[in-house]
């Protein structure tokens, strides 16, 4: 019975979401999270299926001084192809026919299922996106952490772009800046597809129990296939280990240096539209450092009726889904 239920929604849950007039409640939904990566970030369709192949120079010619009577030999660039997947992401809801029919109203006691799984599939979408990575989870997609992995000084690697926040241990976490743009990076979805979550109302279905019985039942089908590419890798910044249980004390991260630090790493060129990630802990710190120093980088709008934080005008959004409890991230080789 304890499977069923974590399952199926039962009478128990008809009951939960129905108000004492006889209506369907309405639901708070505590297990929300921020996620505003999922509506920054820009798509594009993969050119060969579910794959994404990426062409990036890696060498220029250089050309030869010539002397007179002397002659020059031919140059080329030299470019590699990077390969990205899609993940697919899938969920199916189903409901006793006889359980929704007996809701005063079917049609939102359903919708407030739809609902729950629309959140959920952006909240693990939103986790992959930071912290997938195919070579631990082939099913998956490879996400922003496993690329910028390691934190280094070679300026021809994407280890410049991980700056070392001076967390260590387990209990670290990261700002993000990025800037999204087809050039840059961008979501993937399939060749021949559609971009975004999709829900499919399959209706009534029979449904058959291991032993043969049957019931009917309303099923709806979730499906949402997504990659992540990164074309060009100085268009994103990472700080990491940034660690959160000193984040008050005199040996703190100084969250406005190390954005300025992370600012200057974007090439002079730049392309994309720019965000500033980071999670509550991290706002809620860079806040009360900014109140407690001279601060020129940090400007506080309305928009849409909401807060916004800058740096340098770009906007400073947080993302339930970067976590407290990343490993801290080690030096380049």
């Amino acid at each position: 019975m304890a499977v069923l239920s974590a399952l199926y929604p039962t009478l128990l849950d008809v009951a939960r979401r129905t108000d004492p007039n006889g209506k369907i409640a309405t639901i708070v939904e505590m297990l929300n999270e921020q996620n505003p990566i999922l509506n920054d970030m820009v798509v594009q369709e993969c050119n060969s299926g579910m794959v994404n192949r990426t062409t990036i120079r890696t060498g220029l010619p250089q050309g030869t001084w010539r002397q007179l009577y002397k002659g020059v030999q031919p140059d080329k660039s030299t470019t590699r192809q990077v390969t990205d997947t899609c993940g697919m992401l899938e969920a199916y809801s189903q409901v006793d026919k006889a359980l929704a029919d007996m809701a005063p109203d079917k049609a939102a006691f359903m919708l407030t299922e739809s609902a729950a799984f629309l959140e959920g599939l952006n909240q693990q979408m939103a986790s992959a996106l930071f912290y997938g990575d195919t070579a631990i989870d082939p099913e998956k997609f490879t996400g922003l952490a496993a690329r910028y992995n390691r934190y280094g000084t070679d300026k021809q690697k994407s280890s410049y772009n991980v700056i070392n926040g001076g967390g260590v241990g387990s209990d670290n976490t990261s700002i993000w800046l990025l800037y999204w743009g087809t050039q840059t990076m961008c979501g993937l979805y399939p060749k021949g597809s559609k971009a975004g979550l999709s829900h499919q109302d399959l209706g009534e279905q029979t449904h058959v129990e291991a032993d043969g019985s049957m019931y009917q039942i309303y099923r709806s089908h979730y499906k949402w296939d997504l990659g992540f590419t990164v074309r060009d890798w100085r268009y994103g910044v990472r700080i990491a280990n940034i660690d959160v249980s000193n984040l008050n004390g005199a040996n703190a991260a100084d969250l406005i240096d190390l954005l300025i630090t992370a600012s200057h790493r974007i090439p002079a060129a730049k392309i994309g539209r720019p965000v500033i990630y980071c999670n509550e802990t991290i706002a809620t710190a860079l806040d009360k450092q900014a109140r407690t120093v001279a601060n020129l980088m940090l400007t506080y709008s309305d928009v849409d009726g909401h807060p916004q934080t800058s740096f340098r005008g770009i906007p400073i959004k947080v993302c339930d889904a970067i976590l407290d409890t990343e490993a801290a991230v080690a030096a380049d080789a």
